[in-house]
């Protein structure tokens, strides 16, 4: 007799809380307001400084990248038992080559981008740097999907 299969069972950690964001492309006026309102959230819940500290640093990242480049997309932040969890769904142009974007100092910012401080080609990679986890998927023309986390322990 062969034994029985060990089926592994991974739950989904309980959400402590969470809360979705509106980013709007183009909207540089507003350009580190959710960064702001998350970091405030996470002070609020008694969030060690340096994980809010990585977290603001993904965030405003995240948040100038669907500026200048979406045209809009959700951002839900979540707080688990474990870890502080983002996932950016983004509607947009896409990144046409992702090993390309995450190059640092490779950029596709305009003039006018350059012109207000952005585009130095940071932004993913920062955003990478600053997680324990970090995934990207894309598709031209269809928008781009980020999913990062920073562990709590």
């Amino acid at each position: 007799m062969f034994p029985a299969p060990v089926l592994d069972v991974i739950m989904e950690e309980e959400i402590l809380y969470s809360e979705t964001f509106r980013i709007h492309g183009n909207d540089f006026e507003h350009g580190g307001e959710v960064a702001a309102a998350v970091k405030s959230v996470m002070k609020q819940l008694g969030i060690r400084s340096d994980v809010i500290r990585r977290l603001s640093i993904a965030n405003f990242e995240c948040e100038m990248n669907v500026i200048m480049y979406a045209d809009e997309a959700e951002f839900e932040f979540s707080v688990l038992p474990s870890q502080v969890r983002v996932v950016c769904k983004d509607r947009g142009q896409g990144i046409p080559d992702i090993g390309l974007a995450m190059q640092e100092g490779w950029s596709t910012a305009t003039q006018q981008m350059r012109e207000r401080g952005f585009g130095a080609g940071l932004g993913l990679p920062n955003i990478k740097r600053n997680s324990d986890k970090f995934e990207i998927e894309s598709t031209p023309s269809v928008g781009t999907t980020l999913r990062y986390s920073v562990n709590l322990e």
